[in-house]
């Protein structure tokens, strides 16, 4: 049935399908969607989620939306993440290509119609990885952001592209925002986010990447991301809940590498380059002095459990393609997680010896 919805709605469908999830927005999701509206570009739809707020984010979409039949608005109960909201977005989408925008960041002015010639020159691409601008409230755009080398190959498999991303940037930063996808392969694929999950980007994109035929890296920056202290992020930086949501996250990398590692033909150099980001993040959030500071260490091995709560398998097969210091590392977190005697030494290794050797190797 939802099959046949799909062929009679890409009959008439617009360009793209704009999904923004909103909560808790009011002072930002005017200038959100009237970014949308000033585009000049109009061959699109925009499906403004709301969640329950505690401010009127919902009259400032209905204002904003007006009698303008592009806009879907769409009102859901409070989740906790946008990821949710874009699910549902994605189950309403028409568009024959999908942005999500977030309803406290906005588009950079005449964007979208840049997008959409870019992209018509590869329309057979399955995902267009863009840039993006870092803004701050009162200062503005401070820096573009882009994840991609400008000397990656115009088009490239999903494998090879996230390659070139973790090879270009240790840590990229991981926005489902800052690319645009083809619906059709979103649908094929399957891919929806994990509801409720907080930086569920981070477990999205690989999912997203690895099964694509074609990306076509643009390096356009259309996208303006606002920093703010108030932000989904910025209230779940606190070690306490830093660990829960990373624990979801790096359980789930974890095994989805371990599945697809297993495939002929996999590049084992993609491998090397998740052990060298998952591994980081891994002893960062559980192992940097300030974690240490701030949260005890029974709130961190409970919340490490939860990251191995199907036992170590997935991790020594990340571990196994992994560079020697990174292995070393692993085996430290390991070792904490299961050897009460060894804790305090794999403890304080990580947080002494590890952490200034990684500064170091850094060039800091």
């Amino acid at each position: 049935m939802r099959g046949m919805q799909m062929q009679s709605n890409d009959a008439m469908s617009p360009f793209f399908s704009i999904i923004v999830p909103c909560c808790d927005v009011e002072p930002y999701v005017r200038e959100c969607l009237k970014s949308v509206l000033d585009q000049g570009f109009g061959d699109w739809e925009c499906l403004a989620v709301v969640e329950q707020s505690r401010d009127a984010t919902e009259r400032a979409v209905r204002e904003i939306a007006g009698t303008d039949g592009r806009f879907k608005v769409f009102t859901e109960p409070r989740s906790g993440s946008p990821a949710t909201p874009r699910n549902t977005g994605l189950d309403h989408a028409c568009g024959e290509y999908v942005v999500f925008l977030d309803g406290d960041d906005f588009l950079a002015e005449g964007s979208l119609g840049r997008l959409a010639a870019r992209i018509r020159e590869r329309p057979q691409a399955d995902l267009f990885p863009c840039a993006f601008h870092d803004w701050r409230e009162g200062r503005g755009s401070v820096r573009i952001v882009d994840n991609w080398p400008a000397s990656a190959p115009p088009e490239m498999s999903g494998t090879d592209s996230l390659v070139q991303m973790f090879g270009h940037v240790h840590t990229p930063v991981s926005g489902a925002q800052f690319t645009v996808y083809r619906r059709a392969f979103l649908e094929k694929a399957g891919l929806r986010f994990v509801p409720g999950l907080v930086y569920e980007d981070l477990e999205f994109l690989p999912r997203a990447f690895c099964p694509a035929r074609r990306v076509a890296p643009l390096h356009e920056p259309f996208y303006m991301y606002r920093t703010r202290a108030d932000s989904i992020m910025g209230a779940s930086r606190a070690a306490g809940p830093k660990m829960e949501h990373y624990a979801r996250v790096l359980r789930s990398l974890f095994a989805f590498h371990a599945s697809i590692a297993k495939k002929p033909g996999f590049d084992a150099e993609l491998s090397r380059l998740f052990g060298r980001s998952w591994i980081a993040l891994l002893r960062t959030v559980w192992f940097s002095p300030s974690s240490v500071a701030s949260a005890t260490r029974a709130r961190r091995l409970e919340t490490l459990r939860e990251v191995f709560a199907g036992g170590f398998g997935d991790f020594r097969a990340l571990l196994s393609a992994a560079s020697l210091s990174r292995r070393v590392a692993g085996w430290c977190v390991m070792a904490f997680v299961r050897f009460p005697p060894l804790r305090g030494i794999a403890e304080t290794f990580l947080v002494r010896i590890y952490s200034n050797l990684a500064w170091r190797r850094r060039g800091r």
